[in-house]
């Protein structure tokens, strides 16, 4: 073996024992409430735009980002030098919510960019630098302004971890919310899908309402995604999320739009609501709007603002390197037409992996918005009513009612999803999961995306579902031929 090759082995040995040795150390160190790190055995070094550089030298595209929060990827250089100049003017970098230079800057942008007509009437309350922070301070908010307790939330939605925020996501809390159905096509609550689906639903809302027995009295305020990220990327329809903001006016219950992840260009629109054309009355912010730093606010109009000093506060609510970030990225993708090219890469994305989705039984369904996409991965060799097979009793139901009766998807394969995932690891890619049951391949790739890097995104998913099909198919076969046991003989 020559000298430098042997040099080279020895470097990428010692490499892959550092990075053995801190994933071990981490295992055995911290808690097991940890997620991304049971999934992504990886231990980033370096990074710049889309790509991490781990520990053992293996280089990897990141369609993670932070979980939406780096909207220009990583280390961008504008973002470096915003925090360069406050670092280099001798600032305080923490200030509670004291009045500064780098924190009016952060506001007149963010300002700058708020849907139309909701500047003018805006207040903005910095929070703890947690987006659940955020939630917990739109729910006292609401309840202080209109003096009602309850909340309204839909099925599949993901706000946060505190006691309120999971509430709202559906986990238990003691925070009362009622929860209704979020109309999406593929597993539609009603077993329709499209327009009609999302017609039931908003009568859903008004029947809960206005029943004086439905047990739900008027509640405080209503707070949803205008797409549902970790409920499996599915975009609120505009024409109902619309009939929503008229349900919620006419009864004067506030309506808060969770923009944590779907703000500041990621689907399309700078914020997710303007594909609607939609004005909420009050707005939860926080992964992009810091610039890859910790940063979470509230805006709201001023008519809601009847809090007392001190109702809502946080220490860190005044970061001024995360709020220096937040301004220079929010600038960057306004100045630069980011959620315009987030809209048209995404459609070309979402087009090219529908394609690929009709060679793959696994594949259910392709959906998302703009750079926020997702592919649901199912058991198609487990029951569901196909295209070509007879409708269900559900189906004859809802044929009875007068409604177009649709095919039953097949369940979710979590686990064919999670190893989607390990084979996208293997090719240098790196994926999220979210959904119901954890059977959808999430992209969150940052707005900075090349389409170079977005041609090999898809090269390397498809290879990925192409190998964990292929190896679940002979899986499948093992399973049946043990089952059947050998054949007999006869004669």
């Amino acid at each position: 073996m020559a000298v430098t090759e042997s040099v080279a082995e020895g470097a990428y040995g010692g490499a892959r024992a550092v990075h053995e040795g801190i994933l071990r150390r981490q295992s055995a160190r911290e808690s097991a409430a940890r997620t991304y790190a049971r999934a992504l055995p990886i231990v980033p070094v370096r990074a710049r735009g889309m790509t991490i550089e781990g520990a053992d030298g293996r280089r990897y595209l990141d369609c993670l980002s932070g979980a939406g929060t780096l909207a220009l990827g990583h280390n961008h250089p504008v973002v470096l030098e915003a925090i360069r100049r406050v670092l280099d003017s001798g600032a305080p970098l923490s200030v509670l919510d004291l009045a500064t230079p780098v924190k009016d800057a952060f506001i007149t942008e963010l300002f700058r960019t708020l849907p139309p007509g909701f500047a003018e009437r805006a207040r903005v309350q910095f929070c703890g630098p947690a987006g659940t922070d955020a939630v917990e301070a739109a729910f006292k908010l609401v309840r202080a302004a209109t003096g009602r307790t309850g909340m309204l939330a839909f099925a599949g939605a993901y706000h946060g971890m505190t006691a309120g925020a999971l509430a709202a996501s559906g986990g238990a809390a003691d925070v009362r919310v009622a929860r209704l159905p979020y109309p999406q096509d593929y597993r539609c609550p009603f077993g329709v899908g499209g327009p009609r689906g999302a017609e039931l639903a908003a009568r859903w809302c008004e029947s809960l309402l206005d029943d004086p027995k439905s047990g739900v009295p008027l509640p405080a305020g209503m707070i949803l995604e205008p797409v549902q990220g970790e409920g499996g990327v599915i975009p609120a329809p505009d024409d109902w999320l619309r009939r929503i903001r008229q349900i919620t006016a006419d009864r004067s219950i506030p309506l808060i739009a969770d923009e944590i992840q779907t703000g500041v260009g990621r689907t399309g629109a700078f914020w997710a609501v303007e594909h609607s054309g939609v004005t909420p009355d009050v707005m939860v912010l926080s992964k992009a709007i810091g610039g890859s730093l910790p940063l979470a606010v509230l805006v709201y109009r001023d008519d809601l603002d009847v809090w007392q000093p001190g109702a809502h506060a946080g220490t860190f609510r005044g970061n001024q390197l995360a709020m220096a970030a937040g301004t220079a990225t929010l600038a960057h993708v306004r100045e630069n037409g980011l959620a315009e090219r987030a809209a048209a890469l995404g459609s070309r994305m979402l087009s090219q992996l529908r394609e690929f989705q009709a060679e793959f039984p696994c594949v259910g369904e392709v959906r998302g918005r703009g750079l926020m996409m997702g592919v649901e991965l199912v058991d198609p060799e487990s029951e569901g009513t196909g295209p070509d097979e007879k409708p269900s009793a559900d189906d004859h139901c809802v044929a009875m009612n007068g409604l177009e009766p649709t095919r039953t998807p097949h369940p979710a394969d979590p686990e064919l999803a999670a190893a989607v995932q390990r084979e996208c690891l293997h090719r240098g890619l790196i994926v999220e999961l979210g959904g119901r049951h954890a059977g959808v391949v999430r992209l969150l790739p940052p707005l900075t995306i090349s389409d170079e890097q977005a041609t090999a995104v898809l090269d390397r998913l498809t290879d990925a579902v192409a190998a964990a099909a292929a190896r679940r198919q002979q899986d499948h076969g093992r399973r049946h031929r043990h089952h059947d046991g050998p054949a007999e003989r006869t004669g």
